[in-house]
C-alpha cells in the first residue's frame, strides 16, 4: 500500500481502487480498518476510491502521541493526504464516525472540498446526536425478526462498564437492514479490524465544538449528500435530515430497507445514489416519491429538449446526440425509474412511465419542451402527449412500439446472469402490456396536438414498420421518415438521426 507522512511524522497508508476521479474515503468505527468499506457497493466502477487507513489502524502506524487519535486531531491527516495526492480540491466521503472527521475537515478547509458525502454518519461534530430513547424506539422496526428477542435482551445488559468490543457485538444485529449471512460476516470483521485500545479516544473530551462547527459549515459552498438508512437507529433518518439542514447546499437521500452499512444491505441502490450525486453532469429530482437521475448540458437559457431512452438503456445512450443538440438547446436526458442511476421501486409499465415523464417535465418546469424518445420511452411519451397535450411542444418518436397485441405473444423472458444496468422486472411487466395492450392507447392518438416526427428503423428493426406508418397516419400533425439503421437509429446512424431532427425544426 502507498504511504505518506502526516503532520506529526506518523506514516499513514491508503489504497486506491477503481477508475475515474479520486474520491477520498474515511472509515468509521471509530478506528476500524478501512477494509470493511470494501469497494463501497461497486462505486469503483464510477470513481477511484482513495481509502485512508486512519492512524493506528490497518497498515498505518500508531502515533507517538495517543492524544492524536481524537477526531479533531486527525483533520491534519486528511489535509496531509490531499497535499500528498496533489489535489487542489477533493471529493470527500465519510462513513459513520468518519463522517464527523469529514465534517470537521470541511469546516476547517471549506475551500478544499468540492463535494462531501456523509454516509449514515453520527453528526456529533454538529451537535446532532441520537438519544438512547430514540435509538430504542428505532430498533423496534426489527421486532418481528426471529433474532430480535435475544438481541433485545442482550441490549438490557449494557452498562457503563461494558467493554466497547462487547457493546459493538451486542448492537451489531441492529446495524443492518437484514441480519443475514452477509451481514453477519461483515459484522464479524469488526473484532479484528478495530483498534480497541485507542477507539475511546476518538470521541474524547474536546473533540467537538458543535456551535463553532455549525457556524463554519455555513461557509461551505460544496454540495453535500447526507445518506441515511431507513432502518438505521443512529442516525435515524430524522436525525440525518436535521444534520442536512445545517449545510447550505445539502441533499438528503434515505435508502429503503438499509441500515448503518447501506452498501452491504443494497449495494446497487447505494452505488446509484452516490454515483449520481458525484457526477457533475447528473441532477436528481423526486417524482411521486421516486428519485430520478438525469444528465443536463447546454446553455441554461436555450430551448429545452428532453431525451427519453428505451427499455434497458439509460441517459448515456444519448451521449452523441446530446452533445450535438447542446450547441443550441438545454438538453435533459432522463433515467426512467428502474434504469441507470434512478431508483428501482418496482411498479413498471408504459402507463407508469407516462405519468413519471409528465411529473419529470412538470417538476423541472419543462412544459412545452421538445421530447425525443426511443422505443419504450417513446411509447410512454406519446401516451403522455395524448393524455396531457399541453405538456409537450414537439415530439420525436424513434422506432416505438404501436399498441396492437403482439402476434404471436412474447413468451416470458429469462433473466440473464450478472449485474444488470436496470431492474429486470421491467421486462416481464412491459412484455405483458405489449402482448395485451389497453385498446384506449390507440384510440387516444387523435388527442395529440404536438407536431410529431416518427422515425422508423427500416426492415432490420424488430418493430413492425407498417404499424409505424399507421401511427404516423393517426397522429394529426405527424410525418414519417425511415432511416434504415435498425431499432437503434440514434446510436447506429447518429448523423442521419440528427439531420432528421434538424429538418424537423429541433
Amino acid at each position: 500500500m502507498p504511504t505518506f507522512t502526516t503532520y506529526d511524522g506518523t506514516e499513514l497508508a491508503y489504497r486506491i481502487e477503481g477508475d475515474g476521479e479520486p474520491l477520498v474515503c474515511l472509515a468509521g468505527g471509530p478506528l476500524r480498518d478501512s477494509a470493511y468499506l470494501g469497494d463501497l457497493g461497486g462505486l469503483t466502477a464510477h470513481r477511484a476510491l482513495v481509502v485512508l487507513d486512519a492512524r493506528g489502524t490497518g497498515a498505518s502506524a500508531e502515533p507517538a502521541d495517543p492524544g492524536t487519535y481524537r477526531c479533531d486531531r486527525q483533520v491534519g491527516d486528511v489535509e496531509a493526504l490531499r497535499v500528498h495526492l496533489g489535489l487542489d480540491r477533493i471529493d470527500l466521503l465519510g462513513h459513520s464516525a468518519g463522517g464527523n472527521l469529514a465534517t470537521l475537515y470541511a469546516a476547517a478547509h471549506p475551500e478544499r472540498v468540492r463535494s462531501l458525502v456523509l454516509v449514515t454518519s453520527a453528526a456529533r461534530a454538529l451537535g446532532v446526536e441520537t438519544t438512547d430513547e430514540e435509538w430504542d424506539a428505532a430498533v423496534e422496526v426489527f421486532a418481528d425478526q426471529p433474532w430480535y428477542a435475544a438481541a433485545r435482551a442482550a441490549l438490557d445488559t449494557l452498562g457503563p462498564e461494558t467493554p466497547l468490543r462487547r457493546e459493538r457485538e451486542i448492537v451489531a444485529p441492529f446495524g443492518y437492514g437484514r441480519w443475514d449471512e452477509a451481514a453477519r460476516e461483515h459484522a464479524a470483521g469488526d473484532a479484528t479490524q478495530t483498534n480497541w485500545a485507542a477507539a475511546p479516544a476518538y470521541h474524547g473530551a474536546g473533540a467537538y465544538e458543535p456551535e463553532t462547527t455549525r457556524r463554519a459549515v455555513t461557509a461551505l459552498t460544496a454540495r453535500v449528500l447526507v445518506l441515511a438508512g431507513e432502518y438505521d437507529a443512529g442516525p435515524t433518518p430524522a436525525k440525518a435530515a436535521e444534520a442536512a439542514a445545517l449545510f447550505p447546499n445539502a441533499e438528503l437521500v434515505v435508502l429503503p430497507g438499509a441500515g448503518h452499512f447501506p452498501w452491504v444491505d443494497d449495494a446497487d441502490a447505494f452505488r446509484r445514489a452516490v454515483a449520481a450525486f458525484l457526477d457533475p453532469e447528473v441532477g436528481t429530482v423526486t417524482v411521486d416519491g421516486v428519485r430520478l437521475a438525469y444528465r443536463v448540458r447546454g446553455p441554461e437559457d436555450a430551448p429545452p429538449v428532453v431525451l427519453v431512452h428505451g427499455r434497458g438503456e439509460n441517459s448515456t445512450t444519448w451521449t452523441r446526440v446530446a452533445a450535438e443538440l447542446a450547441a443550441d438547446h438545454r438538453v435533459y436526458a432522463v433515467d426512467l425509474r428502474g434504469h441507470g442511476l434512478s431508483d428501482r421501486p418496482g411498479g413498471y409499465g408504459f402507463d407508469t412511465f407516462r405519468d413519471e415523464l409528465g411529473g419529470f417535465l412538470t417538476a423541472l418546469g419543462l412544459t412545452g419542451a421538445t421530447v425525443v424518445a426511443h422505443s419504450m420511452g417513446g411509447g410512454a411519451a406519446y401516451l403522455l402527449a395524448a393524455r396531457e397535450p399541453a405538456l409537450i411542444g414537439r415530439l420525436v418518436l424513434e422506432d416505438v412500439p404501436v399498441f396492437f397485441p403482439l402476434d404471436p405473444p412474447r413468451p416470458r423472458a429469462v433473466r440473464p446472469g450478472g449485474r444488470l444496468g436496470f431492474d429486470w422486472e421491467i421486462v416481464p411487466s412491459t412484455d405483458a402490456q405489449l402482448n395485451d395492450p389497453d385498446p384506449a392507447w390507440r384510440e387516444e392518438l387523435s388527442a395529440i396536438t404536438a407536431p410529431t416526427l416518427v422515425v422508423a428503423g427500416g426492415p432490420t428493426s424488430h418493430v413492425r414498420q407498417d404499424q409505424l406508418a399507421w401511427l404516423a397516419d393517426r397522429i394529426p400533425d405527424a410525418r414519417l421518415v425511415t432511416i434504415g439503421a435498425g431499432h437503434l437509429v440514434h446510436t447506429d446512424a447518429p448523423a442521419e438521426f440528427l439531420s432528421a431532427l434538424r429538418e424537423f425544426g429541433v
